[in-house]
């Protein structure tokens, strides 16, 4: 009896160890974010780099003409002591990946700004990338107050064909996410005119 619950525990910490190695291959992480005006001075402007690399899986789905959607989520929240955050603003933006067989060519669409790549790792590195993407109008926000921003970037298998949706819920490789990065942000307090 003791035998098998030596073997179960051993067995149980060899998995646990194994997933976080699995798990990181496999994934989106967010590696730095910024927020700043826009030049005109309306808006807010978010820009992110992302690590992102599919699972063979989702690799082969894409060369055999699946489209795969990644959502972009902001949120950015006013901490309160005395009661829940305040959410100031929401977004999302969808970015879609595709292979066109004649043209051997991955279709990128970000933001409704097509764009095409000649290998599955340019169009990837194209995807990590967000620059200048307008969040929020300006006068959301007030100067010298602290906010929250929170950013994440994932599959959405909601567009996945039917078949491959129910294969999400239970497969990690058919459902990459990064977790929420959370960053601090706090707008200048505007100058009074002379």
């Amino acid at each position: 009896m003791k035998r098998r619950t030596a073997i179960a525990a051993l067995s149980t910490a060899a998995l646990l160890a194994w997933l976080p190695a699995a798990r990181s291959a496999d994934t989106i992480d967010v590696l730095n974010v910024g927020v700043e005006p826009s030049s005109d001075g309306e808006a807010w402007l978010l820009s992110a780099d992302f690590a992102l690399s599919l699972s063979p899986q989702l690799e082969e789905a894409v060369n055999k003409g699946v489209p795969l959607y990644f959502l972009v989520e902001f949120e950015l929240l006013r901490p309160r002591w005395y009661w829940w955050d305040e959410r100031t603003a929401l977004a999302t933006q969808t970015h879609r990946l595709s292979y066109h067989a004649l043209t051997r060519q991955y279709r990128v669409l970000l933001n409704g700004v097509p764009q095409a790549h000649g290998s599955l790792p340019e169009a990837l590195d194209a995807m990590s990338r967000l620059r200048g993407w307008r969040v929020m109008p300006r006068d959301r926000t007030r100067g010298g107050v602290s906010y929250e921003g929170w950013l994440r970037l994932r599959l959405d298998t909601n567009q996945l064909p039917k078949p491959f949706q129910i294969t999400a819920l239970t497969n990690r490789d058919w459902n990459p996410q990064s977790e929420w990065k959370r960053f601090p942000f706090t707008p200048e307090t505007p100058r009074s005119a002379p």
